[in-house]
C-alpha cells in the first residue's frame, strides 16, 4: 500500500500496465489483480479524453526499422516559463528503440542549432540513413538540406496535417507533455533542463516499453544490438557481459 502512495506522488501519469511492469522489474512478487485492487482503492486510475476519429479507409502502418540508425524522427514542442516567457524543445527519436537522442531547450532553436544537436549525437552514434520530420521551416531550410545532403541522409516529409506519420515521437512528445511540461511550473530554463534531462535518463534506461516487449530503450539496443552499444557502454563505465547478466 505504502509504495502506491509513492508512486501517487512520484509518477502520477503511470498507468496500470506500466505500474505493473515496473513492479516486476523491481522484484515485487504481487499479483496483478492484488495490485489492481489496490490500485482502484486508491483511485490512481488515469481518465483520458477520447477523440472522436473518422476511420481510415486504407491505413498505412508505420514502418518499423530493422537495426539503430537506419530512421531518426525529429519534431519541436513549445510550453513557457513561469514568467509567460515561451521556450521551445527540440527532440530526436530512434525509431528502432524509441530512445530519446537529444532534446535541446531554448528561448530559439534555428536550423543551424539544431544541426550541431544532430552533429553531437553522430559523434557517439552515427548518422542515420533517414530522418522523418514535419513541413516546420526549420526543417525545410536549405540548412537543413545541405548538410543532409553532405552526410547522405533522406529526409522524409510527412503530409501536412498528417502527425500520425511520425507516430514514433507523436508518442514520446504526448507522454513528455504529460509528465513533464503539463507537470511542473518552470522558473527558468536550467530547471527546464535540469528536469527534462533527469526524466529523459529514466525514460531510456528505467522505463519498459510495451512496444519493445517490456524492454527498456537501452536494454532492447544491447540486447539486439551489441556491437553498436559498446561504444555508448565504454562512456558509462559498463561491462556489457555484466550488464546482460543482470537484466536478461
Amino acid at each position: 500500500m505504502r509504495h502506491c502512495f509513492g508512486w501517487q506522488e512520484e509518477k502520477p501519469a503511470y498507468g496500470f500496465g506500466l505500474m505493473v511492469d515496473t513492479l516486476r522489474r523491481e522484484g515485487k512478487p504481487w499479483n496483478h489483480k492484488r495490485v489492481y485492487r489496490v490500485y482502484r482503492a486508491l483511485n490512481l486510475n488515469l481518465r483520458r479524453k477520447g477523440k472522436k476519429r473518422l476511420p481510415n479507409r486504407y491505413p498505412q502502418p508505420l514502418s518499423v526499422p530493422e537495426s539503430i540508425n537506419q530512421c531518426w524522427s525529429i519534431d519541436f514542442m513549445s510550453d513557457a516559463l513561469m514568467n509567460g516567457r515561451r521556450f521551445r524543445t527540440f527532440n530526436v527519436v530512434d525509431d528502432y528503440n524509441r530512445e530519446v537522442l537529444a532534446n535541446e531547450v531554448g528561448l530559439n532553436l534555428p536550423s543551424q542549432r539544431s544541426i550541431r544537436v544532430l552533429d553531437r549525437i553522430a559523434l557517439t552514434r552515427g548518422y542515420p540513413a533517414k530522418m522523418r520530420m514535419d513541413n516546420g521551416p526549420e526543417l525545410i531550410s536549405t540548412t537543413m538540406a545541405t548538410w543532409a545532403e553532405e552526410h547522405n541522409i533522406d529526409l522524409e516529409f510527412i503530409q501536412p496535417g498528417k502527425p500520425i506519420q511520425n507516430s514514433y515521437i507523436e508518442r514520446f512528445k504526448r507522454t513528455y507533455r504529460s509528465e513533464v511540461l503539463d507537470k511542473y511550473a518552470f522558473r527558468d530554463l536550467e530547471e527546464v533542463r535540469e528536469i527534462s534531462r533527469n526524466w529523459i535518463r529514466e525514460y531510456n534506461e528505467e522505463r519498459p516499453h510495451q512496444s519493445l516487449g517490456k524492454l527498456t530503450p537501452m536494454e532492447y539496443r544491447i540486447k539486439y544490438c551489441p556491437e553498436n552499444s559498446k561504444f555508448w557502454m565504454a562512456l558509462k563505465g559498463v561491462d556489457i557481459k555484466y550488464y546482460k547478466a543482470i537484466h536478461w
